[in-house]
């Protein structure tokens, strides 16, 4: 593990493989170790940075203070790509992740070459979905309550109530203890995202990505997320949309090998 001082904070990263650099931004209670499924196929091709965005692991943070948001995690990633100084690089990211890259695109694409959003996490506004009410979503709203178990100390509690609604009931008791560990090192990062004043995604927003652009999805996911992906993709300019059979949210861990040839060929590795 390397650190690299951004904005002000000490991001921790991996650094491993040789090759075009290649970032990649975890989601919601993940950090860099989130990755590690994939990183054996990817760093025989690519230089592999993996990061862990302000709050996460290996910081153990309480959830106290306006430090947590999307705005300033856009900021610290766009910061460090400009650090490495190694050129444009190409840009991962998962869920929450794939929120954050899809914003560094939208403001910064000079620093990119390639975007990867895998099953970006967000709402969409009116010009992009007409059912679109002004007020969080069944998602948001299960978030909320999570954040509110932890904060009173019940964190397994929260735990269950998040990974449940992403993967569907009893979905926590089922994760092996690995995993399940690595969420409960960012549990309290949960309670900055019920503060994220996260921007939905705009039609504005999606045909400004002039970056070529790959969308990646479970085939099984649950919920609005196959639905963000989908109509994301509609309106980014020249992008493409790969679903991968038997799988849901956590695709790059479930099917690590079939990820990895899909990443690899839209890289052109």
């Amino acid at each position: 593990m390397q650190t690299l001082s951004v904005n002000g904070y000490d991001m921790a990263y991996l650094d491993v493989g040789e090759g075009p650099p290649l970032v990649c931004v975890p989601g919601s209670l993940c950090d860099f170790r989130i990755w590690s499924a994939v990183l054996g196929p990817l760093t025989q091709k690519h230089r592999v940075i993996a990061v862990s965005l302000r709050h996460f692991f290996p910081e153990h943070w309480d959830g106290v203070g306006d430090t947590y948001s999307i705005a300033q995690h856009v900021a610290d990633v766009i910061a460090f790509i400009g650090q490495l100084d190694t050129g444009p690089v190409d840009l991962m990211g998962h869920s929450r992740g794939g929120h954050v890259s899809f914003r560094v695109a939208q403001r910064r694409p000079d620093l990119l070459r390639r975007l990867i959003l895998a099953e970006p996490g967000g709402e969409l506004d009116a010009t992009l979905d007409p059912a679109a009410k002004p007020r969080p979503s069944a998602l948001a709203a299960r978030i909320a309550a999570a954040a509110e178990k932890i904060a009173a100390g019940d964190v397994e509690g929260g735990l269950t109530l998040f990974f449940d609604a992403i993967e569907g009931p009893g979905a926590w008791a089922r994760l092996p203890a690995a995993p399940k560990q690595q969420l409960r090192d960012n549990a309290f990062t949960l309670l900055g995202q019920t503060r994220d004043k996260r921007p939905p995604f705009s039609k504005a927003d999606a045909e400004a990505i002039k970056t070529p652009t790959l969308f990646i999805g479970g085939a099984n996911t649950r919920g609005a997320l196959p639905h963000v992906l989908h109509t994301l993709a509609a309106h980014v300019p020249n992008s493409k949309t790969v679903m991968i059979p038997n799988t849901t949210h956590p695709m790059f861990e479930q099917a690590p090998q079939k990820f990895c040839e899909i990443v690899l060929e839209f890289l052109g590795a």
